[in-house]
């Protein structure tokens, strides 16, 4: 529903990270408000929980988790056409009080990447239905029909198909592009439909044939919405188009006769757009109002007459940023924006997708630039609605105590008292055992020396691990620490961790995450992992945990994708400590072999001159003391005369007078 913001948003999962207030990121998720009221914001969290929330309370309405959320994830949702909803038995109203049944929004369609489509319910709180068996590919899209119970959902195996609700089954599918299509849109009237991949194709609903084409994007076109609806004059029917990696938003004009190659407008962005809500109108000299929030997490405001093409490329009249309230401000992505009924009215949601926050602002357009500042981690406080929650809080008297597991050893050890034993009568002495009496009681010898002692004699047990970590936790001894911390066995890690009491889980995970930035990492993981595997029920009962592992969370995330590059480099620097140890090798190695053998009674003066290189016109007269460099070896009682051929060897040239 184009004029009500029900249309689909496709959300690339290659969107750019932008680090909000408390850690948060703008991941690129599926996000879009209900038609109409605008009442309810449905989003799809990295976690692959569906949650929808109130934008008027700012509470959690509903969650849902998909059965195979980790493996078939959402890719894109949209609300359907607002309906009558009937909520079960309720008692008659009188004749007064009957009215006109309220409509509002309840299925909402969710595209997954196993190529399913999950119908959910908000007046049920449950699934409603599947749609499976249609699709080879992932769901890229999905859109309603304004009137009946149909649907069309566009996949990357480069089909269409139009669902039929009642029964649950294809009605039709076709091939609508050689490559996937990553957009669907249906004419307010219903009679049209637009679908795009890196051509934009406008379909005939009744007869399934193509009614328009429309190039001049060079990627893959992301967002798709009618402008206007269908007029008797044929020419002003618009549409507007948003491609990925493209920073001007197109608008098309569907003419008569078939002149419409180019698109009439161009919208001027800081980056790609990813969420867009559009103000309709049949009239040609009413105002249309845009709004859109781009990749990187800012609102730009458009007002501009549809009535022909404009050359220029238009700029935003107004653009709307968040950042934080610290002295080193950092900016707050926004998810969303939905136009109000208000003039300069403009419901927005923004900070994280898993805990969004949401707000009515009034905005003057007269004002190029607004800077909005927000103080995230204060808003940021977790609560659901009674009415959908099943699970209801116990109310815990000031006065009753609360039995948590404790450590065997760390607390006083209970006795049991014997079936014999006669009740204690009133007034006997009760006189508390010195300290001296309760060590003398006290066996620390885990196995009784003596022979024949029965056996599972009381004796005082304890684990030495844990109780140094809680005491360590509770004083912030770095010593006690490190020495528990030291240990690498996975089994006593696992053990420690198991018998922790539960106030000190929280505390131990900080401390791992304050040790991962300066720490052996390697040993830390393995605590955290061993704290994971056997208190996470605990951690998720916890209602601040989002913003106190946020910090842990991203810092793992930043240092898995460091990993990458840090094995690049050690393969290039292993490559090149290979390729020197080559090199040396080939320089050491040195022949030390002979090069000349010279038996005894062999050689000659003239000989060696030659072996040496020197011409005949200037050999000097051979002496004794030329002979420097040849050795002289006995060898297997032979004597042998072995000499290097050398410059450093070789005589000087001595001047010889010609004859």
């Amino acid at each position: 529903n184009a004029d009500a913001g029900g249309g689909a948003l496709y959300r690339d999962n290659s969107a750019s990270e932008m680090a909000a207030d408390g850690g948060s990121s703008s991941l690129g998720l599926p996000c879009v408000f209900s038609p109409k009221s605008r009442q309810y914001l449905a989003l799809c969290a990295q976690d692959g929980r569906l949650r929808i929330w109130n934008t008027d309370s700012k509470t959690l309405h509903q969650e849902y988790v998909p059965s195979a959320h980790l493996s078939a994830t959402c890719t894109c949702i949209a609300w359907g056409p607002c309906r009558t909803v009937k909520e079960g038995p309720q008692r008659k109203k009188r004749k007064s009080e009957a009215g006109q049944p309220e409509e509002r929004a309840d299925l909402l369609a969710m595209g997954t990447a196993a190529g399913s489509v999950l119908i959910y319910s908000t007046a049920k709180g449950a699934l409603h239905c599947t749609l499976d068996g249609g699709h080879s590919g992932g769901v890229n899209s999905v859109q309603w029909h304004p009137e009946d119970s149909l649907l069309y959902s566009g996949s990357a195996d480069t089909h269409i198909i139009e669902w039929d609700l009642q029964t649950g089954k294809t009605r039709c599918k076709w091939k609508a592009d050689r490559a996937a299509v990553t957009s669907l849109c249906v004419s307010p009237d219903g009679k049209l439909l637009l679908s795009a991949g890196h051509i934009i194709k406008m379909w005939d609903l009744e007869t399934k044939e193509i009614y328009r084409k429309f190039t001049g994007h060079s990627t893959a076109v992301r967002t798709l919405r009618f402008a206007t609806t269908r007029p008797p004059d044929s020419n002003g029917l618009y549409f507007l188009s948003g491609a990925e990696h493209d920073r001007l938003l197109s608008v098309w004009q569907v003419r008569e006769d078939g002149n419409d190659k180019n698109s009439v407008v161009s919208f001027t962005l800081t980056d790609e757009p990813q969420h867009i809500d559009l103000s309709t109108s049949t009239s040609k000299e009413e105002v249309r109002k845009l709004a859109v929030v781009c990749k990187d997490g800012q609102l730009h405001l458009f007002e501009h007459f549809l009535n022909g093409p404009c050359k220029k490329p238009l700029s935003p009249s107004c653009s709307v940023q968040m950042a934080g309230t610290q002295d080193s401000p950092v900016p707050v992505p926004l998810l969303a924006a939905a136009l109000g009924t208000d003039t300069g009215t403009v419901l927005l949601a923004y900070g994280n997708h898993l805990q969004p926050v949401m707000e009515r602002v009034e905005i003057n357009t007269a004002e190029r630039h607004i800077c909005l500042t927000r103080d995230v981690q204060t808003t940021l406080s977790l609560s659901m609605e009674t009415a959908v929650s099943k699970v209801k809080t116990p109310i815990v008297n000031a006065k009753s105590r609360v039995l948590v597991p404790g450590l065997p050893g760390h607390q006083a050890p209970i006795k049991g008292t014997s079936q014999g034993s006669e009740k204690r009568k009133k007034g006997t002495d009760t006189k508390e055992m010195s300290i001296e009496e309760r060590l003398g009681e006290i066996d620390l010898s885990t196995v009784s020396s003596v022979k024949g002692a029965p056996k599972g004699t009381p004796s005082l047990q304890t684990d030495n691990f844990a109780v140094l970590l809680v005491q360590g936790l509770e004083s912030s001894d770095a010593g006690i620490l490190n020495k528990v911390f030291q240990t690498r066995k996975d089994a006593v890690i696992k053990k420690t961790v198991s018998r922790l009491p539960l106030p000190a889980v929280l505390p131990l995970v900080e401390e791992v995450r304050a040790r991962l930035y300066f720490g052996v990492a390697v040993l830390m993981v393995r605590w955290l992992k061993a704290v994971l595997m056997h208190h996470t029920s605990y951690l998720s009962s916890l209602p601040d945990l989002v913003t106190q592992l946020g910090v842990l969370y991203h810092m793992i995330e930043s240092r898995v994708r460091m990993f990458h590059k840090l094995t690049k480099l050690h393969g290039k620097l292993y490559l090149l400590m290979t390729q020197v140890r080559l090199v040396v090798n080939t320089v050491t190695d040195v022949d030390h072999t002979a090069k000349l053998v010279y038996e005894e009674g062999k050689w000659s003066p003239s000989f060696l001159w030659r072996c040496c290189g020197w011409p005949c016109s200037t050999r000097p007269p051979l002496e004794r003391r030329h002979f420097d460099a040849v050795t002289i070896c006995n060898l297997k009682k032979k004597k042998k005369y072995t000499y290097q051929n050398s410059e450093a060897s070789a005589p000087p040239p001595i001047a010889v007078p010609a004859r």
